[in-house]
């Protein structure tokens, strides 16, 4: 099987097997161009020592990948002339190739698959980088609303559905208008949405492989959000096609993630804030305020769409943290 065939092979089946979303898709793609490339190019050392120069891809034949290609390649990563990738970034390139050559393995390709054996360097822990609740305040506070400006309607509910949810960036603009609803008392204990003005404000997010959420809008993000359903998407979907998409752009079509960080650079910029503001931001804010809060630290994996509480528990040294300065600050017997 030529390599180039193969690839194709596999990203079709990823793409529709599997469902992956479309930004995933393109990332896998990437890596994977990048891997073939090296291929066609580096010299690579046979594991009894011959030199193959040009790798699998001059050869062209998926079956002749093996250990030492994918390995040399983590190698190259890390060492480029123009440039060494950091170790997150090599983890999810070796992560694509790993998942090729699993699939080439299980096509009968290969006669063992060749990423196994081969490990990511070690990324150094970083904590996510959440602000203080006086500064998303102050962050949300800085959108002006006027009634009569669809485009500030628009910005806010964006703006206060990202912090009041703690969704991705891709999962908010890929958000439907229906995936705003209302769980009644009964519909609730159901667990499906249905009628009722004095029920739960609720969104369904749909996350990486297409699993579904529901989380809890507070009463700033759903009225936000119905003055923007009111009177500002109107505006906007009347200068495009028709379209599910809750957040609209200019010309009425769905709002890019883009046009979102733009959103989110101009409101921090109005507040006036000193430390950096992404669309991660207000996702880390959203995991550490409710933790500072009290939450249990289950109760915000399921909100976040995390598939393991490990990945959660990271927020818990970020308040950690907090707790000791408080501790050492207001506790008579811990100050020196």
């Amino acid at each position: 099987m030529p390599l180039d065939r193969a690839v194709e092979t596999y990203l079709r089946h990823v793409s529709i097997e599997r469902g992956l979303s479309q930004h995933t898709l393109s990332a896998y793609r990437r890596d994977l161009a990048v891997f073939s490339s090296w291929l066609a190019t580096a010299p690579v050392v046979d594991s009894d020592g011959a030199d193959r120069a040009g790798g699998a891809s001059a050869i062209g034949d998926v079956g002749r990948l093996a250990r030492v290609d994918v390995s040399e390649f983590v190698t190259y990563l890390a060492t480029k002339p123009d440039g060494p990738l950091a170790p997150r970034s090599i983890a999810r390139m070796l992560s694509s190739v790993r998942s090729f050559t699993a699939f080439a393995a299980g096509e009968g390709w290969l006669p063992l698959d060749p990423g196994t054996a081969v490990r990511p360097p070690k990324a150094p822990m970083r904590l996510p980088k959440a602000i203080p609740v006086e500064d998303m305040e102050r962050l949300l506070g800085a959108v002006s609303v006027d009634a009569d400006d669809p485009v500030q309607l628009r910005d806010k509910a964006l703006l206060e559905l990202l912090y009041a949810t703690g969704a991705r960036i891709s999962e908010t603009v890929g958000l439907s208008v229906d995936d705003v609803t209302t769980l009644s008392d009964a519909a609730a204990d159901a667990s499906g949405p249905g009628p009722g003005a004095d029920g739960l404000s609720v969104v369904k997010v749909t996350g990486k492989g297409n699993k579904q959420r529901i989380v809890p809008l507070g009463s700033f993000a759903r009225a936000a959000i119905d003055a923007y359903l009111v009177r500002a998407r109107p505006v906007f979907a009347a200068r495009g096609a028709s379209t599910p998409a809750l957040f609209l752009g200019a010309r009425g079509a769905r709002l890019s993630r883009q046009s979102a960080w733009l959103v989110i650079q101009a409101a921090a910029a109005a507040a006036d804030l000193e430390s950096h503001v992404s669309p991660h931001t207000f996702r880390h804010s959203f995991a550490t305020h409710l933790l500072e809060g009290g939450a249990d630290v289950r109760v915000v994996q399921e909100l976040l769409g995390h598939a393991s509480v490990a990945t959660t528990q990271i927020y818990t040294m970020v308040t950690a943290d907090m707790l000791r300065d408080v501790y050492q600050t207001a506790h008579p017997r811990a100050r020196r």
